[in-house]
């Protein structure tokens, strides 16, 4: 199992160099490249950013507060369903934060953090951009909105029976 877990990491680091020689293993492509990477595990482990910045001969340091300063790199892995909840001013008037209340009250999760199963990522966001919705929630790419805390458990349920 160690050897397939091995083969993965060697796999992931070569993907991770490919990206930055696509784009010219130029420092000025430190944003892009970690976009990309980023798709490769959904998220930026430290080996991938030392790895980066070897490549780009940029200190390992740079490359971390880029990943800590932008709020979407994570380097925390995300659960299958990653939720965010947005707490823009529409969405935040309409009742998110009561949302997100119930969010961590049926999933058992704070802010930040990935139910146990890794089924489930609780996150945070400033705008989704439909503001006529509010409030709102992305789960993946998908939109809910006009939601109310009673609507969560009945979504959760949903993609509970979807992941099985």
């Amino acid at each position: 199992m160690s050897d397939n877990n091995n083969r993965l990491a060697c796999d992931v680091a070569e993907q991770v160099e490919d990206i930055c020689r696509r784009h010219g293993d130029r420092p000025g492509e430190l944003i892009n490249i970690l976009h990309e990477a980023q798709h490769l595990l959904g998220y930026l482990p430290e080996e991938m950013q030392r790895i980066i910045a070897r490549r780009l001969d940029i200190p390992v340091s740079r490359v971390y507060g880029v990943v800590t300063f932008y709020t979407f790199f994570t380097m925390t892995p995300k659960g299958r369903y990653p939720i965010s909840v947005c707490m823009g001013t529409a969405c935040y008037v309409r009742g998110s934060e009561r949302l997100l209340e119930e969010f961590k009250r049926v999933l058992g999760i704070e802010v930040g953090e990935t139910t146990p199963d890794g089924k489930f990522s609780l996150d945070c966001l400033r705008c989704v951009g439909a503001c006529g919705l509010a409030p709102v929630v992305l789960i993946g790419e998908k939109v809910y909105g006009r939601l109310q805390p009673v609507d969560v458990k009945r979504i959760i349920e949903e993609l509970e029976g979807g992941a099985n």
